[in-house]
């Protein structure tokens, strides 16, 4: 049985196909949750937990590694901007590329998308214990990942709007911590913050103890690899815009607003840092680059601050990932690529079967990161650590045939337009291929494993695709011709 779409205010419906009294996805999420969604969504864990590896290896020229990362993910997120301005859906990347590419295009990017997303609930899940046990060791760590896990699916099962609110006081803090850690940074530099004096503090930092680019300008894109797949969440409002109360408005404004946020954000604070604490300072490999940045202000309880901080960061990608995976189930399971159960929703709206089935896969990606943490986990790992680029270059290439699709079928829906259409799609997917092809020589920060773990990975998605896109055109034709061989028998049409 089918369901009604259920009209949102804007009325745009937000489809789901069910076979329960539910009433498929609903529009439960408020503007100021997508709002919140959109900002926090670039600020990852990996910000704060990966920047000091890039430090250390770029120097200060790492802020160039983040503005070249960063201009690109703007680029993308226009072309998924335009793309779901027009057609706000909770599949996103993964409907548009169905449409504009085929069946094939949207069955793998939508499934590498969820693989990506439940394991990242194993990697968050884990980090996020480890705090925990750090702060209560009573409780062993184990324990802590089943806690956190449970507590956020039970959030995720209660409604669409349980999960914005968390998400918004999550996003909240961590907006609330980085705008903090800038101001207090910056009056540091300048030598006006109260009560606090800075030997150290200093843009001089930028090009002293071996200039911007201590090691060579080759690090810049060394750099890159170490902070792409930061980046990877960008994407999420755009899911969640299908079940917001203006999913047009929402997508736009949520691009619109994506150049400000990694600018303030990204490229904001590690300018801080670097300008606070010499980059080849010990500390930054050793406490974190944001512990050590606080560490040389003096500021009490820094590390317990920044720890905070991360696992909030942690919860979120975690309330997050789980949301995007389910969504993302929900959306393959409407378009028959997926099973259907993954369409039954609650009368709150909420994809339960698809919500329990990615949360299971998250548990047992949590059990093999504790039974086999060097061999079964670490190729989870790394066979989906480059989707992020994957899902970036199909935007590219859904968005060069959707804008003409678009254009040709509805052209008042292009409110959001790709600058320089289609030059700088076409720079964008370059950029994409180039970096994926540069980590293919980097054994250092295991790129090339990362790569050719991921393509093993998107080929077997890519082949179940075609085989079952195969099956599904015979399949049609052989109902097409008994349907045709049975009206020729009883008479009708002839």
């Amino acid at each position: 049985m089918t369901s009604q779409p259920t009209p949102t205010k804007s009325g745009s419906p937000v489809h789901g196909t069910t076979q329960d009294p539910g009433g498929g996805l609903q529009a439960g999420l408020k503007n100021r949750h997508l709002t919140m969604i959109a900002i926090g969504g670039v600020i990852g864990a990996g910000l704060f937990v990966g920047s000091s590896t890039g430090i250390a290896t770029a120097g200060p020229g790492i802020l160039l590694s983040y503005a070249l990362v960063g201009t690109l993910v703007v680029l993308v997120m226009r072309m998924l901007g335009e793309m779901s301005a027009a057609n706000p859906t909770s599949g996103s990347f993964s409907a548009h590329a169905d449409r504009a590419l085929g069946r094939w295009a949207g069955f793998s990017i939508g499934w590498l998308y969820w693989f990506f997303w439940v394991v990242v609930l194993a990697v968050e899940a884990t980090a996020g214990a480890g705090i925990l046990a750090g702060w209560i060791p009573a409780v062993p760590q184990w324990a802590w990942a089943l806690i956190v896990m449970v507590v956020l699916t039970a959030t995720n099962l209660v409604s669409v709007g349980s999960y914005g609110e968390f998400e918004f006081w999550f996003a909240g803090i961590k907006v609330v911590a980085i705008g903090a850690f800038i101001v207090v940074g910056l009056l540091a530099i300048f030598g006006v913050l109260p009560g606090v004096h800075s030997d150290q503090a200093s843009f001089g930092n930028l090009t002293g103890h071996g200039g911007f680019l201590p090691h060579g300008p080759g690090t810049i894109l060394t750099g890159v690899l170490l902070v792409v797949f930061s980046f990877m969440g960008s994407e999420i409002a755009t899911l969640a815009a299908g079940e917001s109360e203006d999913p047009q408005r929402a997508v736009t404004k949520s691009t619109n607003s994506i150049i400000w946020r990694i600018g303030v954000f990204y490229l904001g604070s590690i300018l801080v840092v670097v300008s606070l604490v010499p980059w080849n300072d010990p500390a930054i490999k050793k406490d974190g680059s944001y512990v050590a940045a606080l560490d040389s202000l003096g500021i009490a309880h820094a590390g317990d601050i920044m720890k905070f901080i991360v696992l909030t960061s942690v919860l979120s990608c975690l309330n997050s990932g789980l949301y995007t995976a389910s969504r993302m189930a929900f959306s393959l399971g409407e378009r028959g690529d997926a099973p259907k159960a993954f369409t039954r929703t609650t009368s709150r709206g909420v994809p339960m079967t698809a919500i329990t089935v990615s949360v299971l896969f998250g548990f047992l990606a949590v059990f093999f990161n504790y039974k086999y943490p060097d061999s079964v986990f670490l190729f989870l790992v790394n066979s989906s650590g480059a989707v992020a680029l994957f899902v970036w270059l199909v935007i590219c290439f859904s968005q060069l045939r959707m804008r003409k699709i678009i254009q040709r079928e509805a052209p008042e829906k292009l409110v959001v337009k790709m600058w320089l259409y289609p030059y700088l799609t076409w720079v964008a997917a370059a950029v994409i291929v180039f970096v994926l092809g540069y980590m293919l020589t980097d054994t250092e920060h295991d790129g090339r494993e990362t790569v050719l773990l991921s393509l093993l990975v998107a080929a077997v998605v890519l082949v179940i695709a075609v085989v079952k896109e195969k099956l599904g055109g015979r399949r049609t034709a052989v109902s097409a011709a008994a349907e045709d061989a049975d009206q020729t028998r009883t008479g009708i049409g002839a």
